[in-house]
């Protein structure tokens, strides 16, 4: 489509034209049943997963959030407490497990706050932890 008001339409979104003709009559597989108000009609098909277009209730959506970044967050917390341990073994300079370490207590802190539902907050400390952790990485 160009935008232009002479271009074609798909028959869905096309005028009130479709509206009268989109009748009662038998239709192929693939047509579009339209109503009298212009909206599209579902004729109860499933999608393939079977599962009905039902709005996400938003509670639901922050829990699963919630969760999401405070498993990030221990996991990555986890993560560069055991690469500050395995650095600390070897022969570094002490800046390289101190990066992991620091970038471990920003995911640290990511966690909790990320658990509280300040999740955009808690995902921005996880990257800044991950960064200041391959910070840790270069340094060795």
């Amino acid at each position: 489509m160009s935008g232009r008001a002479d271009s074609e339409t798909h028959p869905a979104i096309s005028g009130a034209d479709d509206v009268e003709a989109a009748g009662t009559g038998d239709h192929a597989e693939g047509d579009v049943d339209v109503g009298e108000d212009g909206a599209v009609k579902d004729d109860g098909a499933e999608d393939g997963d079977g599962a009905e277009d039902e709005a996400e209730d938003p509670a639901e959506v922050a829990r699963r959030a919630r969760w999401t970044a405070a498993g990030a967050g221990a996991l990555l917390t986890l993560a560069g407490l055991a690469a500050a341990l395995l650095r600390l073994s070897r022969s570094a300079s002490a800046l390289v497990p101190a990066a992991y370490a620091a970038g471990a207590a920003v995911c640290a802190v990511a966690t909790f706050i990320g658990s509280r539902g300040r999740t955009r907050r808690a995902l921005w400390l996880l990257i800044a932890g991950v960064m200041v952790m391959a910070l840790g990485d270069q340094l060795d």
